[in-house]
């Protein structure tokens, strides 16, 4: 109930604070390329309920038809500004909506796509007792996921196979651990690296 409570309090605050930017990266997104501003996605969410994650859109339009859905490196389908909103993560800013809709909390294992969900369902049945989050232990470890990826010979494979699991038990470890005062931590170490600025990722387009 606190958690949820400084989730909402948390991200409506931000929100508004942030009203500006999204306005301003909204519009540059529009003038950038054509398509929509938001991209939206379905992800499973706590106890295996799907939601539409909201993200700004990086990539051209129809990406998903156009690729694969791990991007990675120097993806073609990736816009200019799209290229930066991915380096700063500014890209997962509108799902401060997802938060207060109640879809996400703020910290908590990353959402998955259902067929990686289903493919590990019984490890999830633990992850997913409790709301996925926009960043956790994971989010940290692989915060150069996409320099990883990128010398795969078959990047989707080794995400599924190599990096996934890590991931999961990364995820285990969080609802084992959660508490208000590591959230503080995590949130604290995100924006370390965040400001940092100086890496890339992959993500689930």
């Amino acid at each position: 109930m606190v958690k949820r409570l400084f989730d909402i309090t948390a991200a409506a605050l931000a929100l508004l604070l942030l009203l500006p930017c999204f306005l301003v990266v909204a519009a540059i997104i529009k003038i950038d390329s054509e398509g929509p501003t938001l991209f939206k996605q379905e992800r499973m969410g706590r106890d295996f309920r799907p939601f539409l994650i909201y993200k700004f859109r990086t990539m051209v339009k129809d990406a998903p038809r156009l690729g694969r859905p791990i991007t990675v490196g120097e993806d073609r389908r990736i816009t200019r500004i799209g290229r930066y909103l991915r380096r700063f993560k500014l890209d997962e800013l509108p799902q401060l909506i997802n938060v207060i809709k109640g879809d996400m909390s703020l910290v908590g294992p990353r959402p998955e796509l259902r067929r990686y969900v289903e493919a590990f369902r019984e490890d999830y049945r633990q992850i997913l007792t409790i709301r996925p989050g926009l960043t956790d232990f994971a989010s940290l470890k692989f915060i150069d996921e996409a320099r990883e990826l990128a010398a795969a010979a078959d990047p989707e494979t080794a995400y599924h196979q190599r990096i996934l699991p890590v991931k999961i038990a990364l995820a285990k470890q969080y609802v084992n651990e959660q508490s208000l005062r590591l959230d503080f931590l995590l949130l604290a170490r995100t924006f370390t690296k965040l400001l940092g600025g100086k890496h890339d990722r992959a993500c689930l387009i």
